[in-house]
């Protein structure tokens, strides 16, 4: 099916979208009033939901386009859907045309230089789906600040579970949502689309969280810096994100300023996304986030498959339902904690730009790396965490590598890596990069009835401890050393950090380390491997 000719029969049909007599136009009270009969009233007085589809449809997601953005290596279901598309798209215009439809209009962003103007077309044919407009109303902007590009997605929850799919056309800002009735597909949707358009004119797509910490250095000398966090699922970016690191000196804060997604430009400012935060609850409850837990409890936001009791007690990390439970929680309940703006400044008028690279190991890797700029680019590029017993127990413990923790790249990955590298190499005196490791030492892992296990437990880095080292760095007082083994470095010392804990000699033979390091470094070679067109310095930053 030729490209073109499938952008004609999508321009056409979201055209005629507009003027449908199905299709009615609520505000966002109206669509409270839609959704809230749907939902269970929580112990806060907020409502909660659920879905049928708890976790977005990963592999069920086609990109679709010129050569610049059409995927290639697909799975078989992948290979099916774009077979069957022409007769796919036919059969969703057709049925467009007869359901009835919410149309809801938002602004992706809050600023003048790249505010995509976005529509959400969601078939109410089931009347409980009207919470997913409703949701997603919640978490942008007022659609009149938008200055484009135009961005469309068409949502159709009850589409026949044999052909769930997502469609996704970002040259033409096109996205269809066909079966799926989880909230994260809307978001993620348009999110995805955006980072596209803002690649195209120049911009960097980040799937990262983003905060101000204003420091006192031991010279009493007050510094500002912005810190972008990328990481992937279960690795803590939105723990630390929304931690305050226990700055307590005088004049000392930490803000933050998104959790999801940013959009990078060349003189490292970084526009936000969102007026909302989609998170996860289930360590809302442990104490290691109080900010968001509180806020978690206001009577605004909105849970999506969480655990709630008869009587309207909310259990946030029970996951009886599923290990993905969520809520929507609006900046404004955040307190002192969230920024007045939700863009990051350019670093010009910043100390620095702080990014750091989130990963989770429990074996080898230090608990801080401080890196060059192209190891920077290296660490973007490998995107590394591992599963956990929780999001795949056949995998425990094996690694996973997802280019700048971003499972939303359209197009080319090493045209990104690259773009990162550009970007810090023209602020080499501003930005600085990290690499933070949320897991651990010393865990030994073996596979019994089929399943990973662990043989000895990871010696974990607490919150407190990550929190200490952010503390040192923005407090400039870690002296670091040269690290032999990755060619990175690493502190000599670490206020409230013993870092001696983290020694992989107290818990591994000589022979088991050596074995870990080359089955790291074996995984990386491999890795960059599939980037012809990274540049040079990147995939050798590293000792490899």
């Amino acid at each position: 099916m030729p490209i073109r000719y499938s952008y004609t029969e999508i321009n056409r049909a979201i055209e005629q979208l507009r003027d449908q007599d199905n299709v009615m136009r609520p505000d966002g009270e109206q669509l409270r009033r839609m959704a809230e009969p749907h939902g269970n009233r929580t112990e806060f007085g907020s409502v909660a939901y659920s879905s049928s589809v708890r976790a977005r449809s990963k592999d069920l997601t086609v990109i679709i386009g010129g050569p610049d953005v059409q995927e290639t290596d697909l799975n078989p279901d992948q290979k099916r859907i774009m077979r069957d598309m022409p007769e796919t798209l036919n059969a969703v215009h057709n049925y467009m045309q007869h359901t009835p439809i919410v149309a809801t209009a938002r602004a992706l962003g809050n600023n003048e230089e790249f505010c995509p103007h976005c529509t959400m077309y969601v078939s109410t044919h089931r009347k409980d789906c009207a919470r997913i407009p409703y949701l997603w109303y919640q978490t942008l902007f007022d659609p009149r600040i938008a200055t484009g590009p135009e961005m469309n997605l068409v949502y159709i929850p009850e589409w026949q579970e044999k052909d769930r799919q997502a469609l996704v056309f970002p040259e033409i800002g096109v996205t269809y949502v066909l079966g799926p009735d989880y909230f994260g597909e809307a978001k993620k949707g348009f999110l995805r689309m955006a980072m596209w358009h803002a690649k195209a004119k120049g911009m960097l797509g980040l799937h990262a969280g983003s905060k101000l910490i204003t420091a006192r250095n031991d010279a009493g000398k007050l510094k500002r810096y912005g810190m972008l966090l990328l990481g992937l699922t279960a690795t803590g970016k939105t723990t630390h994100a929304g931690h305050t690191h226990d700055l307590d000196r005088e004049g000392e804060a930490a803000k933050l300023v998104q959790d999801d997604v940013v959009f990078w430009r060349q003189d490292g400012s970084a526009l936000g996304s969102e007026a909302g935060l989609f998170i996860k609850t289930d360590s809302l409850e442990d104490g290691s986030q109080p900010v968001l837990y509180e806020a978690a409890k206001s009577p605004r936001t909105i849970f999506e498959n969480v655990m709630v009791d008869y009587l309207g007690r909310v259990y946030m990390s029970n996951e009886v339902l599923t290990g993905n439970g969520r809520a929507v929680v609006q900046r404004s309940d955040l307190g002192d904690l969230a920024s007045e703006s939700i863009n990051l400044p350019p670093v010009e008028e910043l100390d620095g730009l702080i990014i750091a690279f989130i990963t989770r190991r429990n074996t080898i890797l230090p608990p801080v790396a401080k890196l060059t700029p192209a190891q920077g680019a290296a660490a973007f590029m490998l995107g590394e965490s591992i599963h956990t017993s929780g999001s795949n127990p056949l995998k425990a413990g094996e690694s996973v590598r997802v280019v700048g923790t971003n499972p939303f790249i359209c197009g080319d990955e090493a045209l990104e890596g690259n773009r990162f590298y550009e970007y810090v190499c023209n602020h080499p005196d501003k930005i600085h990069c990290y690499q933070l490791n949320t897991g651990g030492v010393g865990e030994i892992m073996i596979e019994e009835h089929g399943q990973k296990v662990a043989k000895q437990k990871v010696n974990r880095i607490e919150i407190s401890e990550m929190a200490a080292i952010i503390r040192g760095i923005v407090r400039e007082q870690i002296e670091w050393q040269d690290e032999p083994v990755w060619g990175t470095q690493v502190p000599v010392a670490v206020d409230g950090v013993d870092l001696d804990r983290f020694d992989p000699a107290k818990y591994y033979d000589e022979a088991m380390v050596d074995e870990y390091i080359e089955e790291l470094r074996g995984e990386r070679r491999e890795h960059f491997a599939k980037f012809e067109s990274l540049h040079p310095d990147i995939p050798t930053a590293l000792k490899l």
